[in-house]
C-alpha cells in the first residue's frame, strides 16, 4: 500500500494492553465552510487531520474536482440534497487510489477512479469514502472528464433519451447553449442524426460562440435578439420543426424555445439562470397542445441505480476518449480556488466550467 499511514492505538482489554494498528490517509487541504452562506465569504481553505481507513474504505487522491452551481447552491444552503455544515464543498470528481482497506480486492493505488454516484466533499487533496462510490476508469480517461461527466453530460443523455420519442431527422431546440450542457446536447443529437437549434444571450463574444458551436455539429446558433420576429420558424430553412426544446433560463429565452416547437411539442425545464418564471400564453396550451415538464438528474444518482448510472457513465467517457464529446472548462490550480470560485459566481464576466486541479 503505497505511502500508507498506520496508527498505533493501544485499548487495555481485561486488565491488559493490547496495541492495533489502524490504517490512515494523509492529512488533507479542503474548501470547509461551517455555516451557511454566500461562498465567496463563508469558505475558507484548512488543513483536516488523517482519517481513518475502514476495512472497506478506498483512499484517493483527488486529481480534478467541477465547481458546478449545485455546489453554489448547497454553500448557501438553497439546494434540495446538501450537506449539514461544517462540511467540505464539491460533489464531483476524480482522482488516483491512494491506499485501500483490508477488505477491498478489486481496486489498488493507482488505479483511477471517479465518485459514482456523486458525494459530497471532493474539494479537498484525499477523500476517504466507501468503496461503493468508487468507480474503476479506464487510464487513458483524462481526468478532468472524469471529474464532470456526470452532472451535466449526464443531464444531456437522459433528456434526449428519455422525454419524447425522437428519430433521426427529427430536431431540438434548446437556451443557453453554450452551457456544458448545451455543448453536450449538440453532440450527442448529431451523433444520433437530431438536427440542433441553439439560442444564446446577447453579449460580446456571441460571434465566436456561435462559430464554436457550429464546430461542434450545431445546425442553427441564434443570439435573441435575431429572434425579435414575428414568426420565428421562418428562420429554419431546412431544418424541421422542433419536437423537444430544453430551457435552462427561464423569462424571455424560454419563451423563445416554446415559440419554435412544433404542434404537440414538449420543452424540459432543467435550470433557472436568469432567475425568471417561465409564462406560457394560453394557446400554447391549447392550440399547440405544448407539454411543459422538468428533468432533475439527482434522480439517477444513487446507489440502488449505480449499476445502470455507472453504464451510461463508461458510454459518455468512451465518447469523450474517442474524440467525439468535448466541452470547454478551465483548470485551476487549487492553490486559485478562491479565483475559480469569483468566476463561477460571475464576477469576472462570462467564464467557461471552472475546474479545481490538484
Amino acid at each position: 500500500m503505497a505511502c500508507a499511514r498506520f496508527l498505533t492505538l493501544k485499548i487495555q482489554i481485561s486488565g491488559k494492553v493490547r496495541a492495533f494498528s489502524a490504517l490512515m490517509s494523509p492529512p488533507s487541504t479542503a474548501v470547509f465552510y461551517d455555516h451557511h452562506g454566500p461562498p465567496d465569504t463563508v469558505t475558507k481553505i484548512i488543513k483536516l487531520p488523517p482519517v481513518e481507513i475502514k476495512a472497506n474504505d478506498v483512499c484517493v487522491k483527488m486529481l480534478a474536482a467541477p465547481i458546478n452551481p449545485s455546489d453554489i447552491n448547497r454553500i448557501q444552503g438553497v439546494y434540495p440534497v446538501r450537506p449539514q455544515p461544517p462540511a467540505v464543498g464539491g460533489y464531483e470528481g476524480a482522482g488516483l487510489v491512494h491506499s485501500v482497506g483490508s477488505a477491498i480486492r478489486d481496486l489498488s493505488p493507482g488505479d483511477l477512479v471517479m465518485l459514482s454516484p456523486p458525494s459530497p466533499g471532493t474539494w479537498q487533496t484525499h477523500v476517504v469514502k466507501d468503496k461503493r462510490f468508487w468507480h474503476k476508469l479506464d487510464k487513458d480517461t483524462p481526468a478532468e472528464y472524469a471529474a464532470t461527466v456526470t452532472i451535466n453530460p449526464l443531464t444531456a443523455l437522459r433528456m434526449i433519451e428519455d422525454i419524447v420519442d425522437l428519430k433521426s431527422g427529427d430536431a431540438i431546440v434548446q437556451n443557453g447553449a453554450t452551457s456544458m450542457v448545451g455543448q453536450c446536447v449538440i453532440q450527442l443529437a448529431k451523433l444520433r442524426g437530431i438536427h440542433t437549434i441553439n439560442i444564446l444571450r446577447d453579449r460580446p463574444g456571441s460571434d465566436e460562440a456561435k462559430e464554436k458551436l457550429k464546430k461542434l455539429g450545431a445546425d442553427e446558433v441564434y443570439t435573441e435578439s435575431q429572434l425579435d420576429v414575428k414568426n420565428v420558424k421562418s428562420l429554419l430553412g431546412n431544418v424541421p420543426e422542433p419536437a423537444l426544446g430544453f430551457n435552462c433560463v427561464g423569462g424571455n429565452a424560454a419563451s423563445l424555445v416554446l415559440k419554435f416547437l412544433r404542434q404537440g411539442g414538449t420543452m424540459v425545464t432543467y435550470g433557472g439562470m436568469a432567475k425568471k418564471p417561465v409564462t406560457v400564453s394560453t394557446s400554447a396550451f391549447v392550440f399547440k397542445e405544448l407539454t411543459l415538464t422538468g428533468f432533475y438528474v439527482q434522480n439517477w444518482l444513487s446507489l440502488d441505480r449505480n449499476e445502470e448510472l455507472r453504464e451510461m457513465l463508461d458510454y459518455l467517457l468512451g465518447l469523450i476518449r474517442e474524440g467525439k464529446l468535448k466541452y470547454d472548462m478551465e483548470l485551476a490550480p487549487f492553490s486559485e480556488f478562491h479565483t475559480a470560485l469569483d468566476k463561477t459566481l460571475g464576477k469576472l464576466g462570462s467564464q467557461p466550467k471552472q475546474i479545481i486541479k490538484f
